[in-house]
């Protein structure tokens, strides 16, 4: 497939890393040097130019392209050269958004886009995920809410450890689907055991996922009282979809005028003008006793300050924001609980768009060395009728399979079917194998 990227920022650097392999894919931007630095770690095309105009998408292929990304921070200018995209050609076109207000437009049939993603409001879902497992490292919920993904660094003290795993007694209706030790991963048989220190991918249904929760961790509080530091964009839109969950929201906002308007916004959350950074504010307001925390500011160094401060003051579940990606060593080592870059989040939306057609949704775990796969087998596949313990070696292991609307975790026995719908965990560099024989 031909693919127009537009933007060689962080999230299309992400976009090129996970398709280059198989596709045949032109970068636009008009910064040399990010494009260079693309050119020469991966085999694609790049134009230098101002993608909002006809010459520059016309350069970059466009007549001959069957999907265009636009994935620049600048959504005015995502959403102009997609116009001209539609004008010019017959790609498909996903745009990337920073507003809510385009993607309701959008939804409304008002912008002529063929899909629109916004980083707010994926970002705002995974942390959604992540606050009904508190000792989960990254989730992602699967098939319309029934299986659940989720990665665990196991502790010391974790009842797991040592104990084989067809005899540990595990959560039913869940499967260990990878145990990454170190740089080694591995793809776990009934005589693998756990150690301490593992880092553990399990594929399960969400009431399994909070029970692994459990057997990781002996917090076992229920996540009702959270306070977000930063009432930007971002910061509203997660308290929007945390509300919309029964979660009761506290913003902590340094700028007077924000915080009167997100007051008269948001009024069913309270709002504090206060420093993000103020120990006796901490202090006073009994920010401790909040169940979890969300940091929301403009910068790295102020939510890493900000969250071991929060940290000190008792905050058991700490969840920063990255805007860097060189930023997320840093939290984990500084003690931030959760670390996650938005910009990582929307891109692996926008790569699923350049996968097989059959894929509905994907992830990306471990600094994008593996992927969690949503696909339909094919009725031609010959793996098709194929026992689960029979299948081929691929790097893969299917952790759940969706027949006929219900979520079946297999076991040795299951027979995979030609219309199953399978959730797999899969090495990066073999995703395209995995669709090919699926």
């Amino acid at each position: 497939m031909r693919i127009i990227v537009l933007g060689a920022g962080h999230v299309g650097r992400a976009i090129v890393e996970a398709l280059y392999a198989d596709h045949d894919i032109t970068v636009i931007d008009t910064d040399p040097e990010r494009l260079q630095a693309l050119a020469d770690r991966y085999d694609v095309r790049v134009v230098e130019g101002n993608g909002t105009t006809k010459r520059v998408i016309a350069e970059a292929g466009i007549m001959d392209c069957a999907l265009f990304i636009a994935s620049t921070s600048r959504e005015e200018a995502n959403l102009v050269s997609a116009m001209l995209v539609k004008k010019l050609s017959r790609a498909m076109v996903v745009v990337r958004t920073t507003s809510v207000e385009y993607l309701d437009a959008w939804r409304e049939r008002e912008i002529d886009v063929d899909f629109m993603v916004s980083s707010e409001l994926e970002t705002a879902n995974a942390i959604g995920g992540l606050i009904g497992i508190p000792a989960a490292r990254q989730t992602d919920v699967f098939a319309d809410g029934q299986v659940q993904i989720v990665e665990f660094d196991v502790p010391a003290n974790a009842t797991v450890i040592g104990q084989p795993l067809s005899t540990a007694s595990l959560p039913k209706d869940s499967k260990v689907v990878s145990i990454i030790r170190g740089e080694k991963m591995r793809h776990p048989s009934g005589q693998e055991r756990i150690e301490a220190n593992d880092r553990i991918v399990v594929i399960g249904s969400p009431s399994a996922a909070r029970q692994w929760s459990r057997v990781i961790s002996d917090e076992q509080e229920r996540v009702d009282d959270i306070v977000i530091f930063g009432a930007g964009q971002m910061g509203t839109t997660i308290a929007r979809v945390l509300m919309d969950r029964g979660i009761r929201v506290r913003f902590v906002e340094g700028r007077a005028e924000r915080a009167r308007e997100v007051a008269e916004e948001l009024p069913n959350a309270r709002v504090f003008h206060a420093s993000a950074f103020d120990p006796e504010f901490f202090q006073r307001e009994r920010i401790g006793k909040a169940t979890a925390a969300v940091f929301a500011l403009n910068d790295d160094p102020g939510n890493l300050f900000s969250a071991v401060l929060a940290k000190t003051h008792g905050v058991k579940l700490t969840i920063a924001l990255a805007h860097d990606q060189s930023s997320i060593d840093v939290y984990e080592k500084g003690g931030v609980d959760v670390a996650i870059n938005p910009r990582q989040v929307i891109a692996e939306e926008l790569v699923r768009f350049g996968h097989d057609p059959r894929i509905r949704q994907i992830a990306m775990l471990d600094h994008d060395r593996f992927e969690i796969l949503d696909l339909t087998v094919r009725e031609e596949s010959e793996l098709a009728g194929t026992r689960y313990d029979d299948l081929p070696k691929t790097g893969s292991v299917i952790g759940a399979i969706i027949r006929d609307g219900t979520p079946i975790f297999p076991h040795g026995d299951d027979i995979l079917k030609a219309g199953d719908r399978v959730i797999v965990f899969v090495e990066s560099r073999r995703a395209s194998l995995v669709e090919r024989v699926l």
